[in-house]
């Protein structure tokens, strides 16, 4: 199966490069070619870049300017509103300083962005760049080059995000930090950083990302260190007492992944096409030895997003090929599955946004994880589905931002819900706090967090 994804691959760049070739033509005699129909402008944030945010043209100032220095400097505290025995009462209390630094290297531009932690509640100093734990997160280290004029390149630690979902990942197979994200951190840390090759061919045909990770990053999931969740192999909710220690693959070129994404504005809509290539992101699997594990998986998708009814539509659907177990007859194993997302988000009012999202999982078959669990217990749905809303509001000259985000299962009956209000003191000073509530059973998939349920606050200066 990789084999065929990297055919296919090597046939879109090289149907990339041909139009490009062909886009290069020399022009014809004045009057004798179409004359050139600009597209409709989109609408702010659909269109596709010329080149990787990373990548400066060669007129911006950071090509100009030998460094671009920023950062800043923020305090975290936040308490369980429920007891849970197996964790600490607080379940946030950090202090963190970030630098992010961009430099120009003659040809190259090089970013560096890391975290320093002081963290007296997960008391984890030794540096773990894989898990994020320790008292440095390296957030990004890459290099980025333009070799060519359609073409840029960016090597190494770098943070990479597709799809059309708000919150919801489909064809975004890069990895995700839920412990940061459930324990009340800035939102930019739900997405972990991948350490990998991008390779971005622009052309007037059809624009071409190529992601060779050489060695399988995983999600940064809740393992029972610092966060609570349902152990299926006890039967109870987990944490501190039974900590997950997955077998993870972890050999570099063999253990690798492969994400691919084609994609053109048509008018004013953005279409894209996906293939992925390595493992379940998360340890969804369960070795005849009773451990952990991250079954192969590839996901062959597609998304559609743009302007309709007064605001932006989007669409996006996968299929995920859980090639250990296709036939589904393994209850130790994930089994295939369609996900399916339908969303629409406009301005309803002045400074205030709704966004609503319709998710599905489909599972082939179910009989054999139905019949693997025990007597007495709910039998999980074969669809499993999820709506969400996001308000956000602004006020007080857009200084208060107010956001409210819920996911709800209406056939399992769980969910998750946070929220967020932030004010801005002035240029450089933000005080945010917050909530993060799970409801609903401890076997389902929000409810076994329910014991994590929190309040935080947090201060920050920027600069």
């Amino acid at each position: 199966m990789r084999s065929r994804i990297i055919a296919a691959v090597i046939l879109a760049l090289t149907l990339a490069l041909a139009a490009q070739a062909r886009a290069q033509a020399p022009a014809l005699p004045e009057g004798l070619g179409a004359e050139k129909q600009e597209p409709p402008a989109l609408p702010a944030g659909l269109g596709v870049e010329a080149r990787p945010k990373d990548a400066p043209p060669p007129d911006d100032p950071r090509r100009r300017s030998p460094a671009l220095l920023s950062g800043f400097v923020e305090a975290r505290a936040g308490l369980r509103v429920r007891d849970d025995p197996a964790q600490k009462q607080a379940s946030i209390g950090e202090i963190r300083a970030q630098a992010q630094g961009t430099w120009e290297a003659g040809p190259a531009v090089v970013n560096l962005t890391a975290d320093f932690i002081f963290d007296p509640v997960e008391e984890a100093y030794a540096v773990d760049l894989e898990s994020g734990r320790g008292a440095v997160d390296l957030r990004e280290a890459n290099v980025v080059l333009r070799p060519l004029d359609f073409l840029d390149l960016k090597a190494g630690r770098q943070i990479l995000t597709w799809g059309a979902g708000d919150l919801v990942f489909i064809n975004d197979l890069f990895p995700k930090d839920f412990r940061s994200f459930f324990i009340g951190r800035d939102d930019e840390y739900l997405k972990a950083p991948s350490d990998a090759l991008r390779a971005s061919v622009f052309t007037d045909l059809v624009n071409i990302d190529l992601v060779y990770t050489p060695r399988f990053d995983a999600d940064r999931f809740v393992s029972g260190e610092r966060l609570s969740y349902f152990n299926p192999l006890l039967g109870r909710t987990a944490g501190r007492d039974a900590v997950i220690v997955p077998l993870a693959p972890d050999d570099w070129f063999a253990d690798d992944e492969i994400a691919l994404r084609a994609s053109r504005n048509v008018g004013a809509y953005e279409l894209a096409a996906y293939a992925y290539s390595g493992y379940w992101k998360g340890p969804l699997g369960l070795s005849p030895e009773g451990r952990f594990v991250f079954p192969d998986l590839s996901v062959y998708g597609a998304s559609l997003r743009g302007p309709a009814a007064g605001g932006v539509a989007s669409l996006e659907v996968g299929y995920y090929d859980s090639r250990e177990d296709r036939a589904g007859s393994n209850p130790l194993l994930p089994n295939s599955e369609f996900r399916y997302l339908l969303g629409y988000e406009r301005e309803a009012a002045a400074n205030l946004t709704v966004g609503v999202q319709y998710y599905a999982e489909r599972r082939e078959d179910i009989d054999a994880a139905r019949a693997a669990l025990p007597d007495g217990g709910r039998r999980p749905d074969q669809t499993r589905h999820v709506l969400t809303l996001r308000l956000t509001r602004l006020a007080v000259n857009q200084t208060l931002t107010l956001n409210l985000f819920n996911f709800w299962s209406p056939n399992e009956g769980d969910g998750y819900a946070r929220g967020r209000a932030g004010y801005k003191l002035n240029d450089d000073w933000l005080v945010e706090g917050g909530f993060n509530v799970f409801y609903g059973e401890r076997s389902d998939f929000f409810g076994q967090f329910q014991d994590n349920s929190n309040v935080f606050l947090g201060l920050r200066r920027s600069f």
